[in-house]
Protein backbone atom coordinates (compact mmCIF):
# COMPACT_ATOMS: atom_id res chain seq x y z
CA UNK A 1 0.00 0.00 0.00
CA UNK A 2 2.77 2.55 0.82
CA UNK A 3 4.40 1.80 -2.53
CA UNK A 4 1.12 2.48 -4.34
CA UNK A 5 0.77 5.83 -2.54
CA UNK A 6 4.32 6.81 -3.46
CA UNK A 7 3.78 5.81 -7.08
CA UNK A 8 0.60 7.87 -7.35
CA UNK A 9 2.39 10.95 -5.99
CA UNK A 10 5.13 10.48 -8.56
CA UNK A 11 2.62 10.09 -11.40
CA UNK A 12 0.87 13.29 -10.35
CA UNK A 13 4.22 15.08 -10.13
CA UNK A 14 5.12 13.82 -13.63
CA UNK A 15 1.82 15.13 -14.99
CA UNK A 16 2.42 18.58 -13.50
CA UNK A 17 6.07 18.53 -14.64
CA UNK A 18 4.92 17.90 -18.21
CA UNK A 19 2.42 20.76 -17.83
CA UNK A 20 5.18 23.06 -16.51
CA UNK A 21 7.45 22.30 -19.48
CA UNK A 22 4.62 22.56 -22.04
CA UNK A 23 3.41 25.93 -20.71
CA UNK A 24 6.87 27.45 -20.19
CA UNK A 25 6.85 27.67 -16.38
CA UNK A 26 10.03 28.45 -14.43
CA UNK A 27 12.29 25.41 -14.18
CA UNK A 28 12.45 25.56 -10.38
CA UNK A 29 8.96 24.01 -10.41
CA UNK A 30 10.53 20.75 -11.59
CA UNK A 31 12.74 20.68 -8.52
CA UNK A 32 9.78 21.46 -6.25
CA UNK A 33 7.63 18.77 -7.86
CA UNK A 34 10.20 15.97 -7.57
CA UNK A 35 11.78 17.00 -4.29
CA UNK A 36 8.38 17.11 -2.59
CA UNK A 37 6.06 15.00 -4.81
CA UNK A 38 2.92 15.35 -2.71
CA UNK A 39 3.24 18.86 -1.30
CA UNK A 40 4.91 20.18 -4.45
CA UNK A 41 2.09 18.89 -6.64
CA UNK A 42 -0.50 20.46 -4.35
CA UNK A 43 1.26 23.85 -4.42
CA UNK A 44 1.68 23.68 -8.22
CA UNK A 45 -1.98 22.74 -8.70
CA UNK A 46 -3.21 25.65 -6.56
CA UNK A 47 -0.87 28.33 -7.93
CA UNK A 48 -0.40 27.37 -11.60
CA UNK A 49 -2.60 24.58 -12.90
CA UNK A 50 -6.04 25.49 -11.51
CA UNK A 51 -5.92 29.21 -12.45
CA UNK A 52 -4.90 28.29 -16.01
CA UNK A 53 -7.42 25.45 -16.30
CA UNK A 54 -10.24 27.73 -15.17
CA UNK A 55 -9.66 29.94 -18.23
CA UNK A 56 -9.11 27.12 -20.72
CA UNK A 57 -11.63 27.11 -23.61
CA UNK A 58 -12.75 23.57 -22.90
CA UNK A 59 -13.40 24.37 -19.22
CA UNK A 60 -15.32 27.55 -20.05
CA UNK A 61 -17.39 25.69 -22.65
CA UNK A 62 -18.13 22.86 -20.22
CA UNK A 63 -19.09 25.30 -17.47
CA UNK A 64 -21.49 27.15 -19.74
CA UNK A 65 -22.96 23.87 -20.92
CA UNK A 66 -23.60 22.71 -17.36
CA UNK A 67 -25.17 26.07 -16.49
CA UNK A 68 -27.51 25.85 -19.50
CA UNK A 69 -28.66 22.37 -18.49
CA UNK A 70 -29.08 23.05 -14.77
CA UNK A 71 -30.49 26.56 -15.07
CA UNK A 72 -31.62 27.27 -18.67
CA UNK A 73 -33.23 30.60 -17.72
CA UNK A 74 -30.24 31.91 -15.78
CA UNK A 75 -29.09 34.51 -18.31
CA UNK A 76 -32.61 35.79 -18.97
CA UNK A 77 -33.31 36.05 -15.25
CA UNK A 78 -30.08 37.93 -14.52
CA UNK A 79 -30.54 40.19 -17.55
CA UNK A 80 -34.08 41.05 -16.46
CA UNK A 81 -32.94 41.75 -12.88
CA UNK A 82 -30.11 44.02 -14.06
CA UNK A 83 -32.43 45.94 -16.39
CA UNK A 84 -35.12 46.30 -13.72
CA UNK A 85 -32.50 47.63 -11.30
CA UNK A 86 -30.65 49.88 -13.74
CA UNK A 87 -32.44 50.36 -17.09
CA UNK A 88 -29.40 51.42 -19.11
CA UNK A 89 -29.05 50.85 -22.84
CA UNK A 90 -26.42 48.17 -22.24
CA UNK A 91 -28.74 46.30 -19.88
CA UNK A 92 -31.63 46.66 -22.35
CA UNK A 93 -29.51 45.19 -25.15
CA UNK A 94 -28.42 42.31 -22.92
CA UNK A 95 -32.06 41.62 -22.08
CA UNK A 96 -32.94 41.71 -25.77
CA UNK A 97 -30.20 39.15 -26.48
CA UNK A 98 -31.50 36.87 -23.73
CA UNK A 99 -35.09 37.14 -24.95
CA UNK A 100 -34.08 36.40 -28.54
CA UNK A 101 -32.10 33.34 -27.39
CA UNK A 102 -35.25 32.06 -25.68
CA UNK A 103 -37.35 32.50 -28.83
CA UNK A 104 -39.21 35.57 -27.61
CA UNK A 105 -38.42 37.58 -30.74
CA UNK A 106 -41.24 40.12 -30.48
CA UNK A 107 -40.14 41.20 -27.01
CA UNK A 108 -36.49 41.22 -28.07
CA UNK A 109 -37.29 43.43 -31.07
CA UNK A 110 -39.13 45.87 -28.81
CA UNK A 111 -36.08 46.23 -26.58
CA UNK A 112 -33.68 46.64 -29.49
CA UNK A 113 -35.96 49.26 -31.05
CA UNK A 114 -35.97 51.23 -27.79
CA UNK A 115 -32.19 50.85 -27.48
CA UNK A 116 -31.56 52.23 -30.99
CA UNK A 117 -32.48 55.82 -30.12
CA UNK A 118 -30.62 59.01 -29.19
CA UNK A 119 -26.85 58.60 -29.23
CA UNK A 120 -27.35 54.89 -30.06
CA UNK A 121 -29.69 55.48 -32.99
CA UNK A 122 -26.96 54.65 -35.47
CA UNK A 123 -25.11 51.98 -33.48
CA UNK A 124 -24.39 49.20 -36.03
CA UNK A 125 -24.19 46.44 -33.41
CA UNK A 126 -27.62 47.24 -31.99
CA UNK A 127 -29.11 47.59 -35.46
CA UNK A 128 -27.74 44.16 -36.44
CA UNK A 129 -29.40 42.68 -33.35
CA UNK A 130 -32.64 44.43 -34.27
CA UNK A 131 -32.46 42.96 -37.78
CA UNK A 132 -31.99 39.48 -36.29
CA UNK A 133 -35.04 39.96 -34.10
CA UNK A 134 -37.10 41.17 -37.05
CA UNK A 135 -35.99 38.11 -39.04
CA UNK A 136 -37.17 35.87 -36.21
CA UNK A 137 -40.50 37.72 -36.31
CA UNK A 138 -40.86 37.07 -40.04
CA UNK A 139 -40.11 40.68 -41.01
CA UNK A 140 -37.42 39.88 -43.61
CA UNK A 141 -37.92 42.98 -45.74
CA UNK A 142 -37.48 45.32 -42.78
CA UNK A 143 -34.43 43.35 -41.64
CA UNK A 144 -32.77 43.66 -45.04
CA UNK A 145 -33.56 47.37 -45.26
CA UNK A 146 -32.08 47.85 -41.80
CA UNK A 147 -28.89 46.05 -42.79
CA UNK A 148 -28.65 47.83 -46.13
CA UNK A 149 -28.74 51.10 -44.21
CA UNK A 150 -25.98 49.88 -41.86
CA UNK A 151 -23.83 48.96 -44.87
CA UNK A 152 -24.48 52.34 -46.46
CA UNK A 153 -23.68 54.37 -43.34
CA UNK A 154 -20.83 52.21 -42.03
CA UNK A 155 -18.91 50.91 -45.07
CA UNK A 156 -15.94 49.83 -42.92
CA UNK A 157 -18.07 47.97 -40.39
CA UNK A 158 -17.42 44.22 -40.35
CA UNK A 159 -19.62 41.70 -38.57
CA UNK A 160 -19.92 38.00 -39.47
CA UNK A 161 -23.09 37.99 -37.36
CA UNK A 162 -24.49 40.88 -39.38
CA UNK A 163 -23.40 39.21 -42.62
CA UNK A 164 -25.27 36.04 -41.66
CA UNK A 165 -28.39 38.05 -40.83
CA UNK A 166 -28.13 39.76 -44.22
CA UNK A 167 -27.76 36.46 -46.07
CA UNK A 168 -30.76 35.03 -44.21
CA UNK A 169 -32.83 38.15 -44.92
CA UNK A 170 -32.02 38.03 -48.63
CA UNK A 171 -32.88 34.33 -48.73
CA UNK A 172 -36.16 34.94 -46.88
CA UNK A 173 -37.09 37.56 -49.45
CA UNK A 174 -36.63 34.97 -52.21
CA UNK A 175 -33.53 36.44 -53.88
CA UNK A 176 -31.74 33.12 -54.23
CA UNK A 177 -28.90 34.28 -56.46
CA UNK A 178 -27.96 37.09 -54.09
CA UNK A 179 -28.36 34.81 -51.07
CA UNK A 180 -26.00 32.23 -52.61
CA UNK A 181 -23.38 34.92 -53.20
CA UNK A 182 -23.67 36.15 -49.62
CA UNK A 183 -23.54 32.66 -48.09
CA UNK A 184 -20.61 31.60 -50.31
CA UNK A 185 -18.64 34.68 -49.25
CA UNK A 186 -19.56 34.21 -45.60
CA UNK A 187 -18.67 30.51 -45.42
CA UNK A 188 -15.43 31.32 -47.22
CA UNK A 189 -14.06 33.40 -44.35
CA UNK A 190 -16.12 32.46 -41.29
CA UNK A 191 -14.90 29.69 -39.03
CA UNK A 192 -18.30 29.46 -37.35
CA UNK A 193 -19.75 26.15 -38.52
CA UNK A 194 -23.22 27.16 -37.38
CA UNK A 195 -23.08 29.39 -40.47
CA UNK A 196 -22.46 26.35 -42.65
CA UNK A 197 -25.39 24.54 -41.05
CA UNK A 198 -27.62 27.54 -41.80
CA UNK A 199 -26.46 27.64 -45.43
CA UNK A 200 -27.07 23.91 -45.86
CA UNK A 201 -30.56 24.24 -44.40
CA UNK A 202 -31.30 27.12 -46.76
CA UNK A 203 -30.10 25.13 -49.78
CA UNK A 204 -32.16 22.12 -48.73
CA UNK A 205 -35.19 24.36 -48.39
CA UNK A 206 -34.70 25.40 -52.01
CA UNK A 207 -34.49 21.76 -53.09
CA UNK A 208 -30.76 21.98 -53.92
CA UNK A 209 -29.97 18.79 -52.03
CA UNK A 210 -26.67 18.06 -53.76
CA UNK A 211 -25.18 21.41 -52.79
CA UNK A 212 -26.64 21.12 -49.27
CA UNK A 213 -24.98 17.72 -48.80
CA UNK A 214 -21.67 19.10 -50.07
CA UNK A 215 -21.75 21.94 -47.52
CA UNK A 216 -22.65 19.51 -44.72
CA UNK A 217 -19.97 16.98 -45.59
CA UNK A 218 -17.21 19.58 -45.71
CA UNK A 219 -18.28 21.10 -42.40
CA UNK A 220 -18.63 17.73 -40.66
CA UNK A 221 -15.17 16.74 -41.90
CA UNK A 222 -13.76 19.88 -40.26
CA UNK A 223 -15.64 19.19 -37.04
CA UNK A 224 -14.16 15.67 -36.80
CA UNK A 225 -10.66 17.16 -36.79
CA UNK A 226 -11.41 19.64 -33.98
CA UNK A 227 -10.49 19.20 -30.30
CA UNK A 228 -13.21 17.69 -28.12
CA UNK A 229 -14.26 21.00 -26.54
CA UNK A 230 -14.78 22.57 -29.99
CA UNK A 231 -16.80 19.58 -31.15
CA UNK A 232 -19.03 20.08 -28.11
CA UNK A 233 -19.48 23.73 -29.08
CA UNK A 234 -20.83 22.64 -32.46
CA UNK A 235 -22.98 19.79 -31.14
CA UNK A 236 -26.21 21.42 -32.33
CA UNK A 237 -24.77 22.26 -35.75
CA UNK A 238 -23.43 18.70 -36.08
CA UNK A 239 -26.81 17.19 -35.21
CA UNK A 240 -28.57 19.56 -37.59
CA UNK A 241 -26.27 18.69 -40.52
CA UNK A 242 -26.33 14.94 -39.89
CA UNK A 243 -30.12 15.03 -39.85
CA UNK A 244 -30.14 17.04 -43.08
CA UNK A 245 -27.79 14.50 -44.73
CA UNK A 246 -30.10 11.67 -43.74
CA UNK A 247 -33.15 13.50 -45.10
CA UNK A 248 -31.60 14.41 -48.46
CA UNK A 249 -30.15 11.04 -49.44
Amino acid sequence: MPFFGLGLHVLVALYFAAHAVRTGQDRYWLMVLFAFPGLGSLVYALTIWLPQARHAPEVRAATKGVQRVLDPDRELRFAQEDFDTTPTTAHRVRLGDALLAKGRADEAAMHFEKAAVGVHADDPDIRVKLAEAWLACGRAREAREQLDDVIRKHPQYQSPRGHLAYARAVAAEGDRSKARDEFDTLTGYSGDLDVHAEYAATLAGWGDHAHAREVCEKALHRIKRMPAYQRRMYRDATSRMKKLLAETR
